[in-house]
């Protein structure tokens, strides 16, 4: 098996490259503390940076990458994802009733990271129109074993609909998860997300993929590692990742290269040791999730030449105890346009749900239980190992 260790969390890497209602007590509070950055946009130094990119790292489509992985399996002599399955004694996925709608609000984002499976950046204008959000709430409202809503993006927060969907959701009573790059909280206008989300006790899961500057920095972009420890400061500051205060907020940790995460546990310890001693910051839980090999990891995979041998990666660590715990049974992922996917993954490849439906197709979640899962190459990502999730490992 090939996994990181603790040390190559932190050794040099080689990987590539609002406005709506107004929240004044907790919002106000948090805008004067850390003012370090506030006001001041990551987006000049992200675009700089794409300018500055190799010429090499074009966008591949879809297309292209489904047809890497498929020769990269082709030449393992391994078969589909689905007959790879019914090879080890198990049936082919199906829906269970979902219980989490993950909503991606948008591909604009301040940040241009160099393994986003979602290829956002500043330059991507896809974005939730209020027609959607307003129906993506009405099927919340319509499917009862709905639990959570988790709201992803790009950077979720700079789409206007963030904070409806986030109002309308918790008067629910749902949870809400926020995937927050830290970052977005220093972005001009945005000074007052931080209390926002704490008086809509909304969960945060933050990326940060190494408790190492130059292993962020490297991966997000100059400058990432420090906007995102005075992110962290100021939730802290609120009473995130604090015991007793109920307000959630979990890291996200993905490798750097082409291996596997380390134990989940192990490198949780390690992550809040380090962070306690260097910064004085605190969380809660972290997720370990393994890279799928499509979008930006995929260019940089077949740019090194290594998209085969990460393929045979995944295979060697094929795990048939994961596979009862992969995400795409009980996630509905929705799209900045309304459509319809298993997952966050499979929306990025353009692989619908059958029939090709939409949020307007459906007057409840519920009516998707019992199909068929669109399964790929790229599920191999998701049953290495320990397991892979957006909610973490799932072993």
């Amino acid at each position: 098996m090939v996994f990181a260790s603790l040390f190559d969390l932190v050794s040099p890497s080689s990987s590539p490259w609002r406005q709506t209602r107004g929240h004044v007590d907790m919002a106000t509070s948090a805008a004067r503390v850390f003012a370090s950055g506030r006001g001041t946009s990551l987006v000049p130094q992200t675009l700089k940076e794409m300018r500055a990119a190799p010429p090499n790292t074009k966008v591949t489509s879809a297309k292209e990458e489904n047809a890497r992985r498929r020769r990269a399996l082709d030449g393992l002599g391994v078969p589909s994802f689905d007959a790879h399955l019914q090879e080890n004694g198990l049936e082919v996925l199906r829906r269970e009733p979902a219980t989490i709608l993950q909503v991606n609000v948008g591909l604009y984002c301040n940040q241009a990271c160099s393994h986003c499976h979602v290829e956002s950046s500043p330059l991507r204008t896809e974005m939730l129109s209020d027609e959607v959000a307003e129906r993506i709430v009405e099927l919340a409202r319509a499917s009862p074993n709905v639990s959570t809503v988790d709201l992803t993006g790009g950077a979720p927060e700079m789409n206007n609909c963030f904070r409806y969907l986030v109002e309308k959701c918790r008067e629910m009573d749902l949870e809400v998860i926020d995937r927050c790059n830290l970052t977005v909280l220093q972005e001009p206008n945005q000074e007052d997300l931080a209390g926002f989300l704490a008086d809509h006790r909304v969960h945060v899961v933050a990326s940060l993929p190494c408790y190492s500057a130059s292993n962020v920095d490297q991966q997000r972009g100059y400058g990432v590692f420090e906007r995102s420890i005075d992110g962290i400061r100021k939730l802290n500051t609120l009473g995130y990742g604090k015991e007793g205060t109920g307000l959630v907020l979990d890291l996200v940790y993905n490798p750097v290269g082409a291996f596997l995460p380390p134990s989940q546990k192990a490198l949780e310890l390690a992550y809040k040791q380090e962070l306690l001693d260097a910064y004085g910051i605190v969380f809660n839980n972290l997720i370990t999730i393994t890279n799928m090999p499509i979008k930006r990891f995929a260019d940089y995979l077949h740019r090194n030449g290594e998209m085969q041998s990460y393929m045979q990666l995944l295979l060697d660590n094929f795990n048939t105890k994961a596979v009862h715990g992969v995400m795409c049974k009980d996630l509905v992922s929705v799209g900045w346009d309304g459509q319809i996917y298993d997952c966050d993954f499979n929306q990025q490849l353009g692989m619908g749900m059958q029939g090709g439906k939409t949020v307007f197709d459906i007057d409840s979640l519920d009516e998707l239980t019992g199909q068929r899962v669109h399964t790929g190459s790229h599920c191999f990502g998701c049953t290495a190992g320990q397991g892979s999730s957006c909610s973490g490992a799932t072993l």
